[in-house]
């Protein structure tokens, strides 16, 4: 992901170093060993694949494919520097304001820091805010740093709170909370309902030779607009060995409602720190695969196939907030990957405008022998997520987002913790959602 490669150099880590002391930023030195180790890890993976920066066995570094499709790839996005300015403060549209901005960093501009913070500052819709934040935090090094910490006074709570985490975890490794309290609502599914940015690299095989691949840079918005809002759900008691990821898409049913689509993710969970968990889990879910390319658009036909994924990272606790006489999750990081599929014909010579529509692309499967040939979309990509004040009564709501699921993922449309249809984790393109 080319966006979480750039100013990461021995130079500019050297060029870090010496601004952040001058800022008053803590040393190497004065980080405990756990930080080092989380920022020399957090370093040395990040940059796991270029001979240049990292010694050691080739088949650690040279082994990410996501990297090679990235050095490999076309844009799909053809617009030129001059009109991603544009767009990133002008276009009525605030997904498309918000994925100018993503793939004005991802092509690595001279200038790219500055428009970011531009962006933060001068944006009305509060969600660009704090994406366009993270996308600071992406390209890293001491300028990112500082455009950062001039948001951590910014009357949006919200917004001085990420950009405060970004700034923590750029220069310790770490997130940094504020000391908010939280709310509880009773009668939940879910301890925690935790909305989720999402930010990845499609990577579209575009002919059978394999040499020929196309790259779309995902701003979390536009990828919300594609594949679902996804919000994290784990419960005190299971949430070290499994975690619902509910998502919904809103625009793809005639009728308005909103499309359901739940994920049970399972896996091992080590705690051998008491204020976090690193986890790796795995999804295994049936659904129907549209040959269309398009979700609900049954024209070409459908296959009945099960779709898998994996996510990894880590969840960090705040001993101030309890759940069930638990330390709650304030936050949660990671990356996951998996598999698409989208109709190269139906997209190419479209713009970006018309590709970023609801269901426009749907997940596959490389396991199933009539699905398995058609799959031509690799999905590569980072998450966080954080607790918010959803209300603006100053307080943290801890579970109050409407997640249709039940706790072993099943579609529960009333909430009530009971399966709609035992088995059916997702909306049937022949009924209405919710």
């Amino acid at each position: 992901m080319a966006i979480d490669l750039v100013n990461k150099s021995p130079e500019a880590a050297s060029e870090a170093a010496a601004h952040q002391q001058a800022a008053g930023a803590p040393a190497l030195s004065d980080l405990s060993v756990d930080q080092r180790d989380a920022l020399n890890f957090a370093y040395r993976t990040t940059l796991s694949m270029d001979p240049r920066f990292v010694a050691g066995d080739p088949a650690a570094w040279a082994s990410d494919f996501g990297y090679a499709l990235n050095k490999a790839a076309v844009r799909v996005d053809s617009r030129t520097d001059e009109q991603l300015r544009h767009d990133a403060f002008q276009h009525p549209d605030p997904v498309m304001r918000e994925q100018s901005a993503y793939e004005y960093a991802d092509r690595d501009l001279p200038d790219a820091i500055e428009l970011l913070s531009e962006v933060v500052l001068k944006d009305s819709d509060r969600e660009v805010r704090w994406d366009v934040l993270w996308a600071l935090e992406k390209l890293g090094g001491p300028h990112a740093v500082a455009a950062l910490r001039r948001f951590e006074k910014d009357s949006d709570p919200e917004i001085a709170e990420w950009a405060g985490l970004f700034a923590s975890e750029l220069t310790t490794g770490d997130p940094r909370f504020d000391a908010r309290q939280a709310v509880f609502t009773p009668d939940r599914t879910f301890d925690e309902t935790i909305y989720l940015l999402i930010h990845c690299d499609l990577y579209v095989r575009l002919d059978d030779t394999n040499r020929h691949w196309g790259k779309l840079s995902l701003a979390p918005q536009g990828l919300a607009r594609l594949y679902g809002q996804a919000h994290a759900c784990p419960n005190v008691a299971t949430r070290e060995r499994q975690l619902l990821m509910g998502k919904t898409i809103s625009g793809l049913h005639q009728d308005g409602s909103k499309h359901v689509d739940n994920y049970l993710f399972k896996g091992f969970t080590d705690r051998t720190r008491r204020d976090r968990g690193n986890f790796f889990f795995e999804s295994q879910v049936p659904r129907t695969f549209f040959r269309s390319g398009r979700a609900d658009d049954p024209s070409q036909g459908t296959h009945e196939t099960s779709v898998g994924f994996s996510r990894f990272g880590n969840w960090h606790l705040d001993p101030r907030i309890k759940v069930r006489d638990e330390d709650a999750i304030r936050y949660v990081r990671g990356r996951f990957q998996g598999w698409g599929y989208t109709d190269v014909n139906n997209v190419a010579g479209r713009g970006l405008e018309d590709i970023l529509t609801p269901g426009n692309g749907v997940l596959s499967t490389l396991h199933d022998p009539e699905i398995g040939p058609m799959t031509n979309v690799f999905i590569l990509g980072t998450f966080k997520g954080k607790l918010n004040d959803w209300d603006g009564d100053g307080k943290i709501d801890l579970n109050s987002r409407d997640v249709y699921s039940t706790a072993e993922g099943e579609l529960d449309s009333d909430q009530d913790g009971i399966p709609d249809e035992p088995g059916r984790t997702c909306c049937d393109y022949r009924s209405a959602g919710i």
